[in-house]
Formats: C-alpha cells, sequence, structure tokens
C-alpha cells in the first residue's frame, strides 16, 4: 500500500500545535482540504479516544467514498505523546472495497527556527485511494492548521515593542531630572551609551 509524507513549518510553539491536533473544534477548522466542509460526530482527544468525521464537498462532485458528496471516516488515537507526536488509525466508511482498509498516520512535531515542524506520514493508503490527491489534500490542511496556530500568536504584544516602550520611559524620566525647566513633549533619542545603560534586564 502506498503511502504519503509531508512537512510544514509553523511559526508556533510546540505546545500549541499539538493541542490544535487533538481539540474537536480546531480539527473541524484545519483537517479538511479546500473545497470542502468538516464535520466531527464524535471525538475523544484521549490515547485510545474514538472519533467519527465527515467531509462534504462544498460543490456537486459525485466523487465521494461514502455518500456522493461526503467521505465520512472513523479511527480512535493509538498513541498520544503531548507536544511531540500524534497516531491515529483510520478508516473510511465506504462500500467500495477498493477504499477499504486501516490507515495509519504519524504527526511528529519538532523545534525550528523558533517555531515548530510538523510531519505527516499516512500509511497504508487503499488502492483505491490516489497518493497524489492525499499529499494535495494533506498539504491544503496543514496550510490551514498554520493559518489556525500562528493567528492566535497575533494577539501576543511584541516583545520588541514593549521593550522599546520601557526604555522610552526611562530615557523621559532621565531626560526630565537632568533638565528640570524643559518640558519633554515626547521620548528624545538619547545617545547611544545612555540607552544600553539604562536597558532593562531580560
Amino acid at each position: 500500500m502506498a503511502s504519503t509524507c509531508i512537512s510544514r513549518h509553523m511559526n508556533a510553539p510546540r505546545a500549541r500545535v499539538y493541542k490544535s491536533l487533538i481539540d474537536a473544534g480546531a480539527i473541524a477548522k484545519w483537517k479538511v482540504p479546500t473545497g470542502m466542509t468538516c464535520q466531527v460526530h464524535e471525538f475523544e482527544g484521549r490515547e485510545g479516544g474514538a472519533f467519527r468525521i465527515s467531509l462534504t464537498y462544498d460543490e456537486q462532485t459525485g466523487t465521494g467514498k461514502t455518500t456522493a458528496q461526503t467521505d465520512t471516516y472513523r479511527g480512535r488515537f493509538v498513541t498520544l505523546v503531548p507536544n511531540e507526536r500524534v497516531v491515529e488509525v483510520d478508516e473510511f466508511e465506504t462500500a467500495n472495497p477498493a477504499l477499504r482498509g486501516e490507515m495509519t498516520i504519524t504527526i511528529t512535531l519538532s523545534d525550528a527556527d523558533g517555531g515548530t515542524n510538523v510531519l505527516a506520514v499516512h500509511d497504508g493508503l487503499p488502492p483505491g485511494l490516489s497518493a497524489s490527491d492525499n499529499e494535495a489534500g494533506w498539504r491544503m490542511a496543514l496550510d490551514k492548521l498554520a493559518d489556525l496556530v500562528e493567528a492566535r500568536r497575533g494577539h501576543r504584544r511584541n516583545p520588541g515593542t514593549a521593550r522599546s516602550s520601557r526604555v522610552c520611559q526611562i530615557a523621559d524620566k532621565l531626560v526630565r531630572h537632568l533638565t528640570s525647566k524643559v518640558t519633554v513633549a515626547s521620548c528624545r533619542p538619547l545617545p547611544l551609551f545612555i540607552s544600553h545603560n539604562l536597558l532593562p534586564d531580560r
């Protein structure tokens, strides 16, 4: 049986990515190719936990594996290593013998370039499932996962901006102290040696 192997770098910590791998709400958003809608019927995000999910084509294609428009699969989490690895076994609900059989999906997370490298290996593809289509679907899904976990990062305050703000406040206080008769309307640039000496410890 065929396999596919896809990797994707994400600008988010492993813990955040891992959480999205075992959360039903997150799964509904990212684990679906473009042009399809995901519905989570059952989901137990724990080792040994079962799930059942349907992917429905947005347009009339007649190529669904369970019905003309829908691919429904069920599975279970075989191994969960927090923030490191997820192993699940899936199988389509289908009357087509060429699409039957258990498939094993292993997603491994590793630190890389200040973020997380996601490696998804899909083993045991049934003969009726195109490896190239499966790979394309995984690429679209991982792009959505990246959008999801990286978007959450945007709500955090930029550390560089916060640091610059602290330096600016200290500079203003120093100028006020040295020049009591001058009203400081804004943060004025200071000599480089003064700015470095006043930087707060990290």
